[in-house]
């Protein structure tokens, strides 16, 4: 049975429309003023989740500061625990970006003994993992229908740290954006053809001009990161959420995954 009906009433709408907006402050980032800065990016600029690194201290503090929902991303599942207890609304399993470039890769058996492991702890928790991009597609399709047979909630895709655009200017966004699309599109596709009615969360690479793309490729919800915490300027990345909200806006959605 789906535990996507413990989210809040926003998150659940957001699901709904397919159009959830989840602002990335990264795993490993624990860095108070740099949380702080992204969070109340988010909050203000209108997105509808944070999603910061596991750590209780770190939930209170995007809570206060964005207004909205908190998910937690580790790989370490007993670390989940102070951070729900703190009020994050999500767990995460990923996304894995942070760890390549230290030679650090996830396997498909390891990503599903940590689902594994963590749905055992929190039971009652509504859970997302990353599908590692490492893996090719066929494969990321068929870890994914284990994962959620696993007890995975909701699935991301990731794809950014592997892209190579050799363009400028928006077909060099397009170039970025490809494997987490193409991630998505067939794990999206896989899940139908298993009658698995499960959200898919397109992130890693994305930008303005390539979020209506995830949606279309099958997503009911993006994550992004770096187009808004590389910015250094408040203003700017309130402007930068606000341009992804509004990008989200024209996409056409149909499919309801939350009642």
């Amino acid at each position: 049975m789906t535990r996507l009906h413990l989210l809040p009433d926003s998150l659940r709408n957001s699901l709904n429309e397919r159009s959830l907006l989840k602002v990335i402050s990264g795993l490993d980032n624990f860095d108070e003023n740099s949380v702080l800065r992204i969070s109340k990016a988010a909050g203000i600029g209108g997105a509808d989740l944070c999603d910061v690194a596991c750590d209780p201290d770190l939930v209170r503090l995007s809570l206060k500061a964005s207004g909205i929902p908190v998910c937690v991303s580790s790989v370490q599942p007993s670390c989940f625990i102070e951070a729900v207890q703190a009020g994050a609304s999500m767990i995460e399993i990923g996304n894995f970006d942070s760890f390549y470039p230290k030679g650090r890769f996830f396997s498909a058996d390891e990503v599903l003994s940590l689902t594994i492991e963590t749905r055992c702890l929190l039971p009652n928790v509504v859970l997302s993992v990353t599908v590692p991009h490492v893996l090719p597609l066929d494969k990321q399709a068929q870890l994914a229908i284990e994962l959620v047979k696993a007890g995975a909630d909701l699935i991301q895709t990731e794809g950014g740290m592997i892209a190579r655009p050799l363009s400028s200017g928006i077909l060099g966004l397009v170039e970025k954006a490809a494997p987490t699309l193409a991630a998505t599109h067939i794990i999206s596709q896989a899940l139908k053809k298993e009658s698995l009615q499960v959200p898919v969360i397109c992130a890693s690479g994305l930008s303005s001009v390539t979020v209506p793309m995830a949606i279309a490729a099958g997503a009911v919800g993006v994550g992004v990161g770096s187009e808004i915490n590389r910015l250094n300027d408040e203003l700017g990345m309130v402007a930068a959420v606000k341009g992804l909200v509004e990008a989200m806006n024209p996409v056409a959605r149909s499919e309801i995954f939350v009642s």
